[in-house]
């Protein structure tokens, strides 16, 4: 039987990338941060834009997307 490839987004490259530097499995990272093993799977994958988990793994990564800096780095002019 084949086995079902997932393609990677560049995003899901830059999150892989990030674990791999914090020696942490997807599995360990999920259960310490409490976000669901298949919400991470499916970020990872561009299947869903999911943006509750996936604004929330890029802050606890610390991964900034391109033209999408962190809210801690928005300046509000006012």
């Amino acid at each position: 039987m084949a086995v079902r490839k997932q393609r990677i987004t560049p995003l899901g490259w830059k999150i892989k990338r990030r674990l791999a530097e914090l020696e942490m499995t997807h599995k360990e990272f999920c259960e310490q941060h409490k976000i669901p093993l298949n919400r991470l799977s499916e970020i990872i994958s561009g299947t869903r834009q999911n943006r509750k988990y996936r604004d929330k793994i890029l802050r606890e990564l610390e991964i900034e997307e391109e033209g999408q800096p962190h809210a801690e780095q928005v300046q509000h002019v006012g």
